[in-house]
């Protein structure tokens, strides 16, 4: 399957034995809770997957949502019904962003053939789609998590792609320009880094613009074919939409991935001497 997926090609998929695992893993910074949204209605068969308890660790000292270890994911993954030869569909209420978070993981755990549906959840309501709230109760799955599919540097690697590279910075345009600060305890972004809005990939409609303009997006903000290229953003999650934003566009591809700074501005930010932009 593609890196995205339309609502009729996943209603088609559905229908195919056995047919595609699908991950509900609605969430948003300051709620409400995903799992109520998820109880309220999901796709039909989908699993919930909690970003905070499931597909992050323990916040601290590696930020506000550290990578799971590879025990914990393979539990998840396993408990959802993942199995090595699945194909898996992940969505979100929307924009991807999250959706992208575990579609990032599974590749990162070595697993390719995984899909974030374009649009969304949002987008299957719109289409008038078939929702349900019976919850279902998946056979476990065997997957085994290898990580390391998917590169990643700390906060000294970020710093680095920043000034030798392209180190894409996601948030919002007056996050990164140190305007607010909502959550983190610095203001500003990291020196060098260029601020490239996740919502800036999707349409007025919500759906992932097409892949050439994506790839003309990304090139006006200075990616081109010989450039090293990461992204971060507040807390490591959205920061994987501009990641898979680039394959989506064709700048990279599975066996040579955008870089991920997982700590991201939560971890650097923590740090005092860490240097803050602007000044």
């Amino acid at each position: 399957m593609r890196t995205l997926v339309s609502s009729s090609e996943l209603a088609a998929a559905l229908l195919d034995s056995p047919p595609p695992v699908l991950l509900d893993v609605r969430w948003a910074l300051g709620g409400p809770p995903g799992r109520e949204s998820y109880l309220a209605g999901h796709l039909p068969g989908a699993v919930y997957i909690d970003l905070d308890t499931e597909l992050a660790a323990t916040p601290g000292s590696g930020g506000r949502h550290p990578l799971p270890t590879p025990e914990d994911l393979q539990r998840v993954f396993r408990a959802a019904g993942v199995n090595a030869d699945s194909s898996v569909v992940v969505y979100d209420a929307g924009n991807g962003s999250i959706a992208a978070r575990a579609w990032w993981l599974l590749r990162w755990a070595g697993h390719r053939d995984v899909s974030v549906l374009d649009g969304g959840y949002a987008g299957w309501l719109k289409e008038g789609r078939e929702v349900t709230t019976e919850l279902p109760t998946p056979e476990p799955g065997d997957i085994e998590v290898r990580p390391g599919a998917m590169p990643t540097v700390d906060a000294d690697g970020a710093a680095r792609l920043a000034q030798g590279g392209l180190l894409l910075d996601a948030r919002a345009p007056e996050r990164y320009r140190g305007d607010v600060e909502p959550v983190d305890p610095r203001a500003g972004h990291i020196p060098g880094a260029v601020n490239a809005p996740f919502t800036g990939h999707l349409d007025a409609e919500g759906h992932w613009l097409p892949a050439a303009d994506l790839a003309d997006r990304f090139r006006k903000l200075g990616v081109h074919d010989d450039t090293q290229v990461g992204a971060y953003c507040g807390s490591g999650v959205t920061a994987s939409s501009v990641i898979l934003a680039l394959e989506a566009a064709g700048i990279t591809d599975s066996d040579h991935p955008a870089v991920l700074y997982p700590g991201s501005w939560s971890q650097w930010s923590s740090d005092p001497d860490r240097p803050v932009a602007p000044s």
